[in-house]
């Protein structure tokens, strides 16, 4: 089974999410902020990212970054779900190797057929 760590410091969306990957059929982790989220993926290494930008501790462009540049790791599919819309963080998230960004508010039903696409399900 596919693992999807799901990491916002909203616990609505943190909850939302963690639903829908469940629903979907994948094994799901969340993390209520960057740290958390470090954490999860040195020790159990997910297949998949979703991934809230703003967030107390570490943001969300650090920990893409940090994955994208650990050989190990370089292959989990990172997905920004963010409130930053505007072009230049956009364009920021797919600089730092993200291979989808998507803006709150979202559609499920979109976010999971992109999902299954980048996840070849």
């Amino acid at each position: 089974m596919k693992k999807v760590l799901v990491v916002d410091d909203d616990p609505y969306i943190l909850m939302s999410l963690e639903f829908l990957m469940k629903k979907n059929g994948y094994d799901v982790m969340v993390a209520r902020n960057g740290t958390e989220a470090l954490s999860f993926i040195n020790t159990d290494k997910p297949t998949l990212i979703l991934l809230d930008i703003m967030m107390p501790d570490v943001d969300g462009y650090s920990i893409c970054q940090y994955v994208k540049s650990t050989p190990e790791l370089q292959d989990i599919i990172v997905v920004f779900i963010s409130a930053k819309t505007a072009e230049a963080d956009v364009q920021h998230g797919y600089n730092l190797g993200a291979a989808l960004y998507v803006s709150k508010p979202f559609s499920t039903r979109d976010l999971m057929k992109k999902i299954k696409d980048l996840m070849k399900d």
